[in-house]
């Protein structure tokens, strides 16, 4: 058995990365997903590269502490992106985006569509229908908008 692991090295890898990938799913949090994926891109570049088991480890250590080192980097961008926390106040995380009038404004007021929900909105003047717009203030559950 241990000889036949020796010679397909790749089995092994592919192994592990698969059951950490299947143990990351019933919910490590993310713990395990980049030492998943840093074992199966090891496995696979062990098939096209033959390698020693110290470079193989190497391998592995090296692409795991790069994976969770990028995917840190990308989660602290994304969290400097948002706009500040408002939790339960789905209206206020509406502010700054911009949004196409699906019908025309009348009087100042009208609807819009926001993924899957309405929203009412006010503007100063009438808008046209596919007019852009973009929502500076709400009011109540009433989105304010302007044209762009």
């Amino acid at each position: 058995m241990i000889a036949l692991l020796f010679a397909h090295a790749h089995i092994f890898w592919l192994t592990l990365g698969g059951l950490l990938l299947a143990a990351e799913m019933l919910g490590a949090s993310g713990y395990l997903l980049w030492s998943g994926v840093a074992a199966v891109v090891t496995g696979l570049l062990v098939w096209v590269v033959p390698l020693g088991w110290e470079w193989q480890g190497v391998c592995f250590a090296v692409l795991t502490l790069v994976a969770a080192f990028l995917w840190w980097r990308w989660l602290a961008m994304r969290r400097q992106q948002e706009p500040g926390e408002v939790l339960n106040q789905r209206g206020h995380q509406l502010v700054g985006r911009h949004l196409h009038l699906e019908t025309a404004l009348v009087n100042g007021r009208g609807h819009i569509r926001v993924a899957d929900s309405s929203w009412p909105v006010m503007a100063d003047s009438d808008l046209p229908a596919g007019s852009e717009v973009v929502v500076v203030a709400v009011e109540g559950i009433t989105l304010k908008v302007e044209p762009r």
